[in-house]
């Protein structure tokens, strides 16, 4: 990367650590998922990964949201400053029923969800029209780059009978 003065910009740097409180079988494995952590950084960030089942996803965002069920993904920033610190917590059971009701491989849909949770911790929001288009445009781009289909996109037209790719 090249600065507007011509100078070379170094790529952030990342501590990930990549957990499973779950069974790790059929999950992505560590190395992909902190390459699409990598893929979303804008700074320097020291991030734990952890995939949980439904029990633990629904006690964390009861206690720290107020919504008592399992969410597909979690973003905890304990410090926004450089580097940037947290967790992203991503209920596996949760990201499977999605998947698969999206039509869409399992790994994919990780992906983008890992791209979600670390874009949070980097200050991206999606609570108002303005804000989700940006983050939204955001993930597509950084999506793209890891040949992951832009998971807002319309889906396409499919002949009967043959699952739609969202």
């Amino acid at each position: 990367m090249t600065s507007a003065t011509g100078r070379r910009r170094r790529s952030p740097r990342a501590t990930l650590a990549v957990q499973y409180g779950v069974a790790a079988t059929k999950l992505p494995a560590p190395t992909a998922v902190r390459r699409w952590a990598r893929a979303a950084l804008e700074r320097d960030a020291a991030v734990t990964l952890r995939f949980v089942g439904t029990r633990e996803g629904q006690a964390l965002n009861a206690r720290y949201r107020g919504k008592d069920y399992a969410t597909n993904v979690l973003a905890f920033v304990y410090d926004a400053v450089n580097p940037v610190s947290g967790d992203v917590v991503l209920c596996a059971p949760v990201l499977r029923r999605e998947a698969k009701a999206q039509g869409k491989p399992l790994a994919d849909h990780c992906a983008h969800l890992v791209v979600h949770g670390m874009l949070h911790l980097q200050g991206y929001d999606h609570d108002t029209p303005r804000a989700a288009r940006k983050m939204e445009t955001r993930e597509a781009a950084i999506l793209a780059r890891l040949s992951v289909p832009d998971p807002y996109a319309p889906p396409q037209f499919a002949a009967p009978g043959v699952r739609r790719r969202a």
